[in-house]
């Protein structure tokens, strides 16, 4: 599974590992070393997925994350030092697909790659030739797109994942584990407070009022539904 792979990592050594496991892992590696080089870069030629280190000069990955989600859906993997849970779910909530704490191992982190490339893609490949409506929420999977009473809503693709099982089975309750598994497949190392930031994320985009939704449903102890009328 070959693609262009962004790294932005200030450490010349991490970076020159992370480049070398991942043109081994067969893709095709440009590094920067700063934010604002990331973004540049971005713009330019836009890659398949971007390995985005938090702790950087000139502008933080947190700020490049906010940045880059204003108009690209390109898949982040975030690598970050800090290791407050807090911190970890900032960065979902700005819009990184997964996150890596550090230290970890380049094998860990290619295998993040791969599943997150393999989760776009698989969307991107779906045969469906109809979109999804429940009510005035409309997905369309060919189009990557997701529209609520006409409105655009700009989704990563970790939350177009979610919305997509949602919507294909309106009514339905899901779990968390089953969420991680459209969501990150059965080699994730990551917990299921991913899911919850990630709902969190859509209904602050699909709902009148994140605070009491009427789309997106809680059904405690078990996980999320959505609302089938």
């Amino acid at each position: 599974m070959s693609a262009n792979v962004l790294v932005a990592e200030d450490d010349p050594k991490q970076a020159e590992l992370l480049r070398r496991y991942l043109e081994h892992e067969g893709h095709r590696v440009s590094v920067v070393h700063d934010g604002r080089a990331a973004l540049d870069e971005i713009r330019h030629c836009p890659p398949d997925l971007l390995v985005l280190d938090v702790m950087m000069p000139r502008v933080d990955g947190l700020d490049v994350c906010r940045i880059l989600r204003r108009d690209s859906e390109v898949p982040v993997l975030m690598v970050t030092a800090r290791g407050a849970e807090d911190d970890l779910l900032l960065g979902l909530d700005l819009g990184a697909d997964d996150y890596l704490t550090k230290p970890y191992s380049p094998r860990e982190l290619a295998a993040r790659v791969r599943t997150l490339l393999r989760r776009t893609r698989s969307v991107a490949a779906r045969p469906v030739a109809t979109a999804l409506r429940v009510g005035d929420l409309l997905l369309d999977p060919v189009r990557h797109e997701v529209t609520v009473a006409g409105a655009p809503v700009s989704c990563t693709p970790g939350e177009f994942a979610l919305l997509s099982a949602f919507t294909a089975e309106p009514g339905r309750v899901f779990s968390r584990d089953q969420l991680l598994r459209r969501l990150h497949g059965l080699d994730s190392y990551i917990t299921a407070r991913t899911v919850d930031v990630h709902v969190m994320n859509l209904r602050r985009k699909i709902e009148a009022n994140p605070r009491r939704p009427e789309r997106l449903l809680t059904v405690y102890g078990i996980g999320y539904k959505l609302a089938d009328g």
